[in-house]
């Protein structure tokens, strides 16, 4: 059984499905280790909480220096005994030291379909504002792992979602949540901790 930390910055939606996809067994061989917050006040401490699960928050704001931070990072890792960490919702950038540590074994969710509306600046809403601005028809979201560029790591998963006439930021991230990320991501969990994704180049081959 594979230790799963969860990294979070906010109200812990994508940790929610998480939970539940471990609790109803649609992810097996994980045990959530642990969960670690950019912020004291997250939402996503209390879901950890009710669920008996230990956190720890690293704040970027407390820690000024980014090299200290990527330590305080790693050693709250190293904590929990990490395996996998899955980015749900983090919104501080981690350090070269932090994503080399957990290369191939640090996975993220972003609310887009790379390479549309991703890297640097593309976060929450704004991704959802960029897409409606643009004008797509279909968006949707990507699970992929983590390297030091923003949003460039290897895809695992994607999934479109439509985009509605009537759409606003609000309900078109809404929909990209329900739709995709809280299916993709748990999915994207149990394969890695079922030994079902390989990768070669920036390419991953999934066994199933």
């Amino acid at each position: 059984m594979l230790n799963v930390v969860i990294m979070v910055s906010g109200g812990g939606t994508n940790l929610q499905a998480i939970i539940d996809a471990v609790e109803n067994g649609s992810i097996t061989n994980a045990r959530l280790a642990g969960v670690i917050a950019s912020n004291p006040d997250a939402y996503a401490l209390k879901r950890a909480e009710k669920y008996g699960i230990p956190s720890t928050v690293v704040s970027r704001k407390a820690i000024s220096d980014a090299d200290a931070f990527d330590h305080a990072v790693l050693a709250a890792l190293e904590q929990y005994q990490a395996d996998l960490v899955v980015l749900a919702g983090y919104l501080s950038i981690l350090g070269k030291k932090v994503t080399d540590a957990y290369a191939y074994r640090m996975i993220n969710i972003h609310p887009s379909l790379i390479p549309s509306f991703c890297g640097p600046g593309y976060y929450g809403l704004r991704v959802h504002e960029a897409a409606l601005g643009y004008g797509v028809r279909v968006t949707g979201a990507t699970v992929h792992f983590v390297n030091e560029e923003a949003d460039a790591g290897a895809i695992i998963l994607q999934k479109p979602v439509a985009v509605e006439e009537s759409d606003t930021p609000e309900t078109l991230q809404r929909r990209v949540m329900e739709q995709a990320e809280w299916e993709i991501l748990p999915k994207a969990i149990d394969l890695f901790c079922n030994g079902k994704i390989t990768v070669s180049g920036n390419k991953v081959h999934i066994t199933v």
